[in-house]
């Protein structure tokens, strides 16, 4: 993999397009690719994400080193994971009742959403990262490095070295990268636990994953 990975995205939504606005203002090479039904999806993506591209799902999976999943969780399965082998794989999703409904096979799993997705395909390398903030969140709180007031993301797999890949993609972002270790830790980052949706330090972030690992064990 390069310095400067080439990074893919499936959904160009609200998430999606805020992400790739970010990455490319970074100097990565970004490609996006949406639903078959979402038309014009070169001329949204050249207004709200210049410099990113349109490419299909094949080719979008060829191209890149890192595919982030940003669509709506109950759209996973629109993912071609099965040709995910290898990839460092960023599950940016949430499932969220609220908005998704009740899916009674999720809600009887006691793994992680995270694990659920990574089962999906063995052979790519799960990380969960980017899910616990919203998309206004990405564009608002960016700051250098080392600033006393940098918002941390945290990022939980169970293979360092792509989670080390991912803590570069979320410095590079302008926010601070807390290693919260294997895939289960994710649940602290899910709605209705305790890191989602809150602006934490990095300090913060890794007491709170911390005390989620205590709790589960």
């Amino acid at each position: 993999m390069a310095d400067r990975p080439t990074i893919g995205i499936f959904g160009a939504g609200k998430v999606g397009t805020a992400l790739a606005r970010l990455l490319v203002d970074a100097g990565y090479d970004v490609a996006l690719t949406g639903s078959p039904r979402q038309t014009a999806l070169e001329l949204l993506v050249s207004v709200v994400a210049p410099g990113a591209r349109v490419s299909d799902a094949e080719q979008l999976v060829a191209d890149s080193d890192v595919i982030v999943v940003a669509v709506p969780f109950g759209k996973v399965g629109t993912v071609p994971w099965p040709a995910l082998d290898g990839k460092v794989v960023v599950d940016a999703t949430n499932y969220w009742p609220p908005v998704d409904g009740h899916i009674p096979e999720v809600d009887a799993d006691e793994r992680t959403t995270s694990e659920i997705h990574a089962a999906l395909n063995p052979a790519a390398h799960v990380v969960k990262s980017l899910n616990h903030l919203g998309y206004h969140d990405m564009e608002d709180d960016p700051m250098p490095p080392g600033s006393p007031l940098r918002r941390a993301i945290a990022v939980v797999g169970d293979e360092a070295a792509a989670r080390e890949v991912v803590a570069r993609i979320i410095d590079d972002l302008g926010f601070d990268a807390v290693d919260g270790g294997a895939l289960a830790n994710g649940r602290a980052l899910e709605p209705g636990h305790p890191a989602f949706g809150r602006e934490l330090s990095s300090s913060e972030l890794a007491r709170l994953l911390e005390a989620e690992r205590t709790i589960a064990a």
